[in-house]
């Protein structure tokens, strides 16, 4: 919606509807297809199934973000900080990732547990840092 641009958010007051709306809105139940829309906003990535229900998403042909959608509910695994990790996987609903934890991987267990703007930067954070440890030359190939 036009009306919930971040500039406008600004100008919303807490007592009106308005703002009532716009609270609903950004803690609205999570979904793949926004988890999709999110990351593929960021360049040169890739999608692809693995291990037959898992939704990927790839950077150089590196996953950054695995989604399993026909689960119930939906769960995702990313990667975080060195620094974000133990405090993320003690988190309620999250656990260190299957087979990914030594390389710093968290699994929620709903993707509902995070709303839309911890959605954006936990993707964002787990592209940035797979993106960090590409070669060189695959990043300028790809324009990262």
């Amino acid at each position: 919606m036009i009306f919930f641009q971040n500039s406008l958010i600004k100008n919303i007051q807490p007592n009106s509807s308005s703002y009532t709306i716009w609270r609903t809105i950004e803690f609205a139940a999570m979904t793949i297809e926004d988890i999709e829309t999110i990351c593929d906003q960021f360049t040169a990535v890739t999608k692809d199934i693995k291990w037959e229900d898992h939704l990927c998403f790839n950077v150089g042909g590196k996953m950054f973000l695995i989604t399993t959608p026909d689960a119930f509910p939906p769960n995702a695994s990313f990667k975080v900080t060195a620094e974000e990790y133990e405090e993320l996987a003690a988190r309620d609903g999250f656990k260190p990732a299957p087979h990914l934890a030594r390389y710093k991987w968290v699994h929620v267990e709903d993707i509902s547990r995070l709303n839309k703007r911890e959605w954006e930067h936990d993707a964002r954070q787990s592209y940035t840092l797979v993106v960090a440890k590409l070669p060189l030359k695959l990043k300028n190939q790809l324009s990262l």
